[in-house]
């Protein structure tokens, strides 16, 4: 009880250190998403094949995460079982980011390999990097650290989109003499990744293996069995989180992509104005990130993730009703409509960062020292399945029933997403397996 009571406050230095994970991500992410349509369309001009490279992200993920995730389990070194991971696929994400812009001046395979390896690596180590959290911090303490680290990459998101986003209009010379711009915000972030890289390694110490935890990884069962494990359980709280996760991802990726065409095509916004509709989500997201787990820390993280889930079901039906009435005025819309859409959209990214912030650490409570990166990585494939199976069936929703009918669809996946959690009976602080 008396480490509850102090809380995260000796472990916020560290908390912070393994953050610089998700800051790199949060970093790049945005660039990339951002330029790499922008650098394919220098050689194509078929949309469709621009959207199949910038698929290949989250087609690796599916698969890279829970492999490098469920490797690192049992990988034993003398700097850790992460480590290793971080140190050789970080630099290596960091090389083929700053090359990508250099990359593009030259050829479309050129470019194409360039995106391949970095998706390869930087796949390839979020899994160790983000199961390094759960290593370290005490389970009670969990909520508020990840916390933290999703404050730091949603800040990183903004940095990368405010400020080094800027810098891509800034020309530079090449030592052949020609004057480019659209290149110097990859390397400034690869500097970024490398910096993160080093801090991690010098101050960031794994634990020490147990004895009875030695003895687990010495077993070494094939992955495939130990995943099979989790789905087989007699006890189906991690197959209830993990579908209930499925469900509010659903809801969350099918409804994001189309909420810059919703502000362009129905509030009829310029195209530069269209982004601040998502971008009240990632700033409720880097504010309330660390009183969420706060909030769970007291109540208990199910409660504050139903509650979210039910609260996330009023807003999105308060915005059906929004386009509804928006659909009946006959002339443009007045600014009233835009900021109201925009408040809604803000109390959407404070509950949904509550949703995110506690759904992992309830998840790594089910695990114990052996298996935390796998449970990790069934995490990142039901929510990188999301991702990819939800923006094509919301489009063909709105193609179907309109605009409003994409936040009934969101209402619908998110009320799963509720019944589901409703069926989770473990994951809280004193259900401790470590």
């Amino acid at each position: 009880m008396e480490e509850k009571k102090k809380g995260l406050k000796g472990y916020y230095l560290t908390t912070f250190l393994i953050g610089l994970g998700f800051f790199t991500m949060g970093l790049m992410d945005p660039l990339y998403d951002t330029y790499i349509p922008i650098f394919l369309n220098k050689f194509l001009d078929r949309q469709s094949i621009v959207g199949m490279v910038m698929s290949l992200d989250n087609l690796l993920a599916i698969f890279m995460i829970p492999i490098f995730s469920a490797i690192s389990d049992r990988t034993h070194t003398k700097i850790g079982r992460r480590m290793p991971y971080i140190i050789t696929f970080l630099p290596l994400t960091a090389i083929f980011f700053f090359l990508i812009p250099f990359a593009s001046l030259k050829s479309l395979w050129l470019l194409i390999v360039c995106i391949f390896f970095l998706n390869i690596f930087k796949q390839a180590v979020r899994g160790p990097v983000v199961a390094l959290m759960p290593d370290i911090v005490p389970a009670d303490l969990r909520s508020e650290a990840n916390g933290v680290i999703n404050t730091m990459g949603g800040l990183a998101t903004i940095l990368g989109t405010v400020l080094l986003a800027r810098l891509m209009d800034v020309y530079i010379t090449l030592p052949s003499g020609e004057r480019v711009d659209n290149i110097l915000a990859f390397p400034v972030a690869s500097v970024f990744v490398l910096v993160a890289t080093i801090l991690l390694f010098f101050f960031v110490r794994e634990p020490r293996v147990k004895r009875e935890d030695a003895k687990k990884l010495e077993k070494k069962e094939p992955l495939l069995k130990s995943i099979k494990e989790i789905f087989s359980e007699k006890e189906k709280s991690a197959l209830f989180i993990l579908l209930s996760l499925l469900c509010w991802f659903i809801a969350y990726q099918g409804i994001l992509p189309f909420i810059g065409q919703y502000s362009v095509e129905v509030l009829q916004t310029s195209s530069g104005t269209a982004s601040l509709a998502a971008g009240m989500v990632g700033i409720a997201y880097a504010i309330f990130a660390v009183p969420s787990g706060h909030f769970a820390h007291k109540r208990g993280r199910k409660k504050t993730i139903r509650l979210s889930l039910a609260l996330i079901v009023v807003v999105l039906s308060l915005i059906a009703i929004h386009g509804f009435m928006l659909s009946k005025v006959e002339s443009k819309p007045g600014a009233i409509w835009l900021y109201s859409f925009w408040a809604l959209l803000f109390l959407f990214g404070i509950f949904w960062v509550t949703v995110v912030t506690n759904s992992f650490p309830m998840l790594w409570q089910m695990a114990d020292y052996a298996t935390m990166g796998i449970y990790t990585g069934v995490y990142y494939f039901f929510s990188q399945l999301a991702a990819i199976i939800s923006p094509t069936i919301a489009g063909a929703v709105i193609d179907i029933a309109g605009y409003p009918a994409l936040f009934v669809y969101g209402i619908v996946f998110m009320a799963f997403a509720f019944f589901l959690m409703g069926k989770v009976h473990r994951g809280e602080p004193e259900d401790d397996q470590e």
